[in-house]
């Protein structure tokens, strides 16, 4: 099991049970070191629920290894100000609290470490203290002194202190944790039908004109499918179908031919130095590519005839292929760790590390949930103790158990449900679960679709449903992304499919970006602006600050993003409200309500807000009317300005 892990800039919640016997108070912090050995401490406030826990916000600001512990000790000084109130106004022992109160003082001016300034208040507080042995008034002013408990909370009176474990905590760079996702074919972008009906395929170059529009929509992110050469073997041709014509490219996930495997790109794209240039390209769009480690073979893959050993013999002597019944993947071989686990972990790290040699610092991984987790906590950690800044995204829709598993072992993202979830009740249970109750371990990456996945909403929500998706992928976490023609409205499926028809993942696509953009008919601009909105806004780049609000209407989302602006290191508190009508074929109206408190708003106070995306700017309260119309604008992206 690897280390309790965050991003950089994360803010984290800490927390820790820490009781002592008897009626006395107690006092709890945390000693925290980051990596290069500076050392803070920072008071935890206990919760107040009666189970003795106690917590703090803090963000981590700097990528590598830091280490934290938590101290809990005998807070004299609240013991005492919480006694001597109660006996003071009672007139119990008024000279005896007095005294105690002196010794305190005294005892904490003493202190040669503590500010100067303080141990001066502090020795003229002790001497108020002896003179109000006798007067009851006089000693119950000093102990509600607000003066007197800020020095003491500053730098509290300790006795009887423990320490727990010095424990880990690997804190990664931000975009482990944040990040805009975009995954296009290179082979699509560029390819040209000639005259007589075949395809010339796109290449690295060409693609690389992608780039600056992908960028310009403001993602991060360029997500590429199997870059590598593909089998001819068993090749899957149109709508996957079991016959492919001789202009047919294939899958990209039915990896090797002749040309090579995974070390190798497929000669329609380029070369290695062409791949290099792409990479550069992106970078210099301050673009980071994504490469799919896809850890499967077709039957002319290399692999097959120097290791056969790698995969599963049937009984009657052929190599079983991948399947997911009552699917069947005839162009593709699933591998096998049983029999040769050493030879091919060293083989697959080779492969990484090649990839990170041609400047891959991110890689999709697909399918991780068919492999071993042992060789997934061992790939990773090999991978990452030689070059801290890479990413791992695990594709693994299935059980929740697994999923959470491979996050554990070090996987720094992963898919979710989010695709199919699509109601108020649905989405407020996940959006609530990867926010709160699993957030520790589990970093959501919010794909609205992908080559595989088209849902019925999209299919028939018509384009307010992409609007809808997008908007709440791009707020509700600080990771999403969008598969390309998603910005086209793509949503005609394969019968009796959940993918697109003419599927990209087995034929060439032919998209013209600028005539849709320069028409209307494009959501680019909604995304590009989107996009503005995560970039601008401190709240929208935390996982665990969603809170989710409450609405009249069964078809309206309401959910509350803040990050404190000290944690945060802007100054400025931010907060975010998003109304978002799940209804694409309706005009929504309502009433929201709203903890206002959760903002430092008290219940019916006005604030100004305005909403980020057409500028509308409105006075709310913690209840408030909203008209959502599913054709114009379905979601209120809000920022509170503050009190009116």
């Amino acid at each position: 099991m690897l280390h309790p892990t965050a991003f950089c800039g994360e803010i984290l919640p800490f927390g820790v049970t820490a009781f002592r016997e008897g009626h006395d108070l107690i006092g709890v912090q945390l000693r925290l070191f980051t990596p290069s050995g500076q050392e803070s401490v920072h008071r935890l406030a206990p919760l107040d629920d009666g189970f003795d826990r106690w917590s703090c916000e803090l963000a981590v600001l700097a990528q590598g290894d830091w280490t934290f512990r938590f101290e809990a000790f005998a807070d004299d000084y609240a013991t005492w100000q919480h006694a001597a109130a109660l006996k003071i106004a009672a007139g119990v022992d008024v000279a005896v609290m007095a005294m105690l109160g002196e010794q305190l003082c005294t005892r904490a001016a003493a202190e040669t470490d503590r500010p100067a300034t303080q141990r001066t208040a502090l020795r003229r507080w002790a001497k108020a203290l002896r003179a109000a042995i006798d007067d009851p008034a006089a000693a119950l002013e000093i102990v509600r002194d607000e003066n007197l408990a800020a020095v003491f909370r500053d730098r509290p009176l300790m006795s009887l202190a423990t320490a727990g474990e010095t424990l880990p905590l690997r804190v990664e760079r931000e975009r482990a944790g944040v990040g805009a996702w975009y995954e296009f074919f290179p082979r699509s972008e560029g390819a040209v039908r000639e005259s007589d009906g075949t395809v010339r395929s796109g290449t690295f170059a060409t693609a690389a004109g992608r780039l600056p529009e992908v960028a310009r929509m403001g993602f991060q992110v360029v997500y590429l499918p199997p870059i590598h050469p593909i089998g001819v073997t068993n090749r899957k041709g149109p709508n996957n179908t079991l016959t492919a014509g001789p202009g047919d490219p294939g899958s990209p996930w039915a990896i090797g031919a002749a040309t090579g495997g995974h070390d190798a790109v497929h000669p329609d794209l380029g070369t290695l130095a062409d791949f290099r240039g792409f990479v550069a390209d992106a970078r210099s769009e301050g673009l980071e590519i994504a490469l799919d480690l896809a850890l499967q073979a077709s039957p002319d893959h290399p692999w097959v005839t120097a290791h056969p050993e790698w995969f599963t013999t049937l009984p009657d002597g052929s190599i079983a292929f991948a399947e997911n019944p009552p699917k069947k993947y005839q162009d593709i071989y699933p591998i096998n760790f049983d029999n040769d686990p050493e030879g091919l972990s060293a083989e697959v790290l080779r492969i990484v590390l090649h990839w990170i040699a041609q400047g891959v610092r991110i890689f999709r991984v697909d399918n991780p949930h068919t492999k071993p987790l042992w060789f997934w906590e061992w790939l990773i950690r090999e991978v990452t103790a030689r070059h801290p800044d890479v990413v791992f995204l695990a594709e693994a829709f299935t059980r929740p158990n697994p999923m959470q598993a491979l996050a554990r072992v070090g996987f720094q993202q992963s898919y979710s449900y989010f695709t199919w979830r699509n109601t108020k009740a649905e989405l407020e249970e996940f959006l609530t679960g990867v926010s709160h109750h699993t957030a520790d371990v589990f970093r959501p990456n919010l794909f609205v679709n992908t080559p595989d996945i088209l849902t019925e909403y999209l299919q028939f929500g018509g384009r307010p449903a992409y609007r809808i998706r997008a908007a709440i992928a791009a707020t509700a976490a600080p990771l999403y992304g969008v598969y390309a023609g998603y910005e086209l409205y793509e949503n005609v499926a394969r019968p009796g499919s959940e993918e697109n028809i003419d599927n990209e993942k087995y034929e060439y696509k032919f998209r013209d970006w600028a005539a849709a953009e320069a028409s209307g008919d494009s959501l680019a601009p909604y995304l590009r602006r989107l996009n503005e909105i995560r970039a601008a806004h401190p709240a929208l780049r935390q996982l665990r600050n969603l809170t989710v609000q409450y609405s009249d209407d069964d078809a309206v989302l309401v959910f509350v993003k803040r990050a404190d602006g000290a944690l945060t290191g802007t100054g400025e508190d931010d907060t975010i409200i998003v109304v978002a009508n799940l209804d694409p074929h309706s005009v929504r109206q309502t009433m929201i309500h709203l903890d206002t408190r959760l903002f430092g708003i008290e219940p019916g106070e006005q604030y100004a807000v305005q909403d980020l995306v057409t500028g509308a700017a409105w006075t709310w309260t913690d209840h408030n009317f909203v008209r959502l119309d599913a054709f114009a604008e379905p979601v209120h992206i809000v920022h509170v300005k503050g009190r009116s």
